[in-house]
This record gives structure tokens, C-alpha cells and sequence, in this order.
């Protein structure tokens, strides 16, 4: 399914204010909060250069979200979900800046992520999206949706009409 976004970002924290209009394909197997977890994701990283990898989640090999540098490399790295090890090993030695989102539990990924065995792990950005939150945002989610994202001080509040709703972006670190 083809869903169009547009949204008033204000990422207070950064000063990045932008309208944003995009269309993100959701893969058959793609759940609803990986969906919505990777328009976050998005919006919270924005800056040129951003884009949804061009092989979706078809090519395991490339991020859900990076951001291309003026020469061609990848900036930033943006996974959403549980990344393993390899992964984030891999992602840390392909990017300067690698971020993770997740909207499973923090905690397991964390408990199965060993630092060790990845490149500069202490500075891979984890952050967690609320399950509550993101499921009230999947009961708004149309073809068609038009939002007003707000994040500051690790707070995201998103007006769809006449509606808020608010979660936590909770930040973890790998400890290494």
C-alpha cells in the first residue's frame, strides 16, 4: 500500500522547521509501527540529502532511511527495529552517524547487542518509540495523512486534525 505524508515538522530541539510531502510504499510484510517507526524516523533526521533507501526493505543490505552526503556516501544510517550486531557493526563502519530506531523493547536490543563486536558502538544513537503511541497513530493512519509533528525535549506530539497525541523518544546508548 502507497501512503502520502504531508507534515508541518517542528524539531524544536534541532530549529528544523519544514513542510514535508512524501509518499512511503509499505511492504507486505511490513508491520504497521515499522511503517510509521521509518516516517519518524524521517521527519526526526531530517535534512538534505535524506531519503527512504530506493530498495526498500527488499535489500537487506542498505538502511531504511539514510542520508546521502554531496559525494555520494552515506552520511547517516537510520535502522528501524532490533538491528543485530552485524548489522550495527556494518552500519557503523559503512556511515558516520548510525541511529537506530526502535518500537520493540530497547531493552532487548541492548541485552543482545554486544559491544564488542562493533565498530564504534558508544556512538550509535538509540531511541525508542512508545508501543501505546505508535499504535493510537496507527488508528489515524490513512492513504492520505496530514500531520503536525512536534518533537522537543525527547517529547513527540502529533496533531491529526483536531487530535494529539503524544509519546516519549526515549534515548539509549550501547555501553561498551
Amino acid at each position: 500500500m502507497l501512503y502520502r505524508f504531508h507534515l508541518d515538522l517542528s524539531d524544536v530541539d534541532r530549529g528544523v522547521y519544514e513542510a514535508l510531502e512524501f509518499r512511503v510504499a509499505q511492504h507486505p510484510s511490513e508491520s504497521a509501527p515499522y511503517l510509521l517507526s521509518r516516517v519518524l524516523a524521517f521527519a526526526l533526521n531530517y535534512e538534505e540529502g535524506i531519503e527512504f533507501s530506493p530498495g526498500g526493505l527488499n535489500d537487506p543490505d542498505q538502511p531504511a532511511v539514510r542520508v546521502i552526503g554531496a559525494h555520494g556516501a552515506i552520511e547517516c544510517w537510520i535502522d528501524i527495529g532490533n538491528p543485530s550486531t552485524k548489522r550495527l557493526h556494518k552500519a557503523s563502519k559503512a556511515a558516520r552517524r548510525v541511529r537506530v530506531y526502535t518500537y520493540k523493547s530497547a531493552r532487548v536490543l541492548l541485552d543482545q547487542v554486544d559491544p564488542g563486536q562493533v565498530h564504534r558502538a558508544g556512538e550509535i544513537e538509540l531511541f525508542a518509540l512508545g508501543p501505546k503511541f505508535l499504535e493510537q497513530l496507527e488508528a489515524k493512519l490513512q492513504k492520505n495523512n496530514s500531520w503536525v509533528v512536534v518533537h522537543q525535549q525527547g517529547r513527540l506530539d502529533v496533531t491529526i486534525g483536531r487530535e494529539s497525541i503524544s509519546g516519549d523518544l526515549t534515548p539509549f546508548s550501547i555501553e561498551g
